[in-house]
């Protein structure tokens, strides 16, 4: 009866710990060695974090890599890639990227030139209708800014019949936007945290944006910017190159980031105020080592044995 509760006691511990093994939290692992290049690769800026405001701070590596190590639940500062897009004479042609580490692989994040947007199967197209990432990706800023669901009112204010197709409206809005600059505008991700879950192997990606993009587009789109709906989300545009693959990615959906750029030159109230989360799966990390506090617990276990096999030839 005695070895029966001491065979217990041990398989109890024994299941303890690796209980404790098994359910060690996934750990995020983050970007690191960030280095900034790209055919721009001084057409950058680094902005970190004040009393909940964003300000820009000296482009150097040691700010590069501290304001990246953020999450959702706690975005922190930003790198915005191509930070020229809204200039006069802006080159479209020319990149800005940052590349760096994690899980043991490279990844680079790049802003967006024209012919990522508008390259298609047999060379280049800006027209309305093309098969490119510039009419899939406005298609869906269209619906999501609520112009699609404002169709009607906008014939109206633009003297149209009201058999006038969708089409025509919407291709009226892309010409818009393309008028404005609006694909360069979309092509300055600011990049505010690169994480990794090690146990899936996913990798996330915060882009700092605005929670209410109509206060930014309605002044630039004239009529059409009227009939914007009031806190419509959309992110930039980031170009992801990993593990062989290239993705662009984008959302359409922010959670308050609990900042806005509102102190130093340029602020606006307004920018950094949305973080849009986008992700890709990624290769999963070698096994981390448990901690040692579960090392120490499967030690002490082994101890258990030892001192049951000392005590079994003591009583022989």
């Amino acid at each position: 009866m005695k070895m029966t509760f001491q065979k217990l006691v041990i398989g109890a511990s024994m299941a303890i710990g690796v209980s404790a093994l098994a359910t060690v939290p996934a750990q995020a692992g983050t970007l690191t060695g960030a280095t900034i290049g790209g055919t721009a690769a001084n057409d950058y800026s680094v902005y970190d974090v004040q009393d909940k405001s964003t300000i820009f701070v000296d482009k150097t590596s040691a700010n590069v890599q501290k304001v990246l190590d953020g999450n959702a639940a706690n975005p922190t500062g930003n790198v915005e890639l191509r930070a020229s897009s809204e200039q006069a004479n802006f080159d479209f042609t020319k990149n800005t990227s940052l590349t760096g580490q994690i899980g043991g692989q490279s990844i680079t994040l790049s802003s967006l030139t024209s012919a990522d947007w508008f390259s298609t199967a047999s060379g280049s197209s800006t027209a309305y209708g093309a098969n490119n990432l510039a009419n899939t990706w406005f298609s869906q800023f269209y619906d999501a800014a609520g112009l699609a669901a404002n169709e009607s009112t906008i014939k109206l204010a633009l003297g149209l019949p009201s058999i006038t197709p969708s089409s025509y409206i919407r291709q009226q809005a892309y010409n818009a936007f393309f008028g404005i600059g609006g694909f360069q505008r979309s092509s300055d991700p600011n990049i505010s945290y690169v994480n990794q879950n090690d146990i899936t192997g996913d990798i996330k990606i915060g882009l700092a944006g605005h929670l209410n993009l109509k206060t930014y587009y309605a002044p630039l789109l004239g009529t059409l910017g009227n009939f914007l709906k009031d806190g419509f989300q959309a992110s930039e545009v980031v170009k992801v190159s990993y593990n062989g693959k290239t993705d662009f990615l984008y959302g359409f959906s922010a959670t308050d980031s609990g900042l806005t750029n509102s102190s130093g030159v340029g602020a606006d109230g307004a920018s950094h105020s949305g973080n849009y989360e986008v992700s890709i799966k990624g290769v999963v990390p070698p096994a981390a080592v448990p901690e040692p506090s579960i090392i120490v617990g499967l030690l002490g276990v082994a101890g258990v044995f030892v001192t049951q096999r000392k005590f079994k030839k003591v009583s022989i």
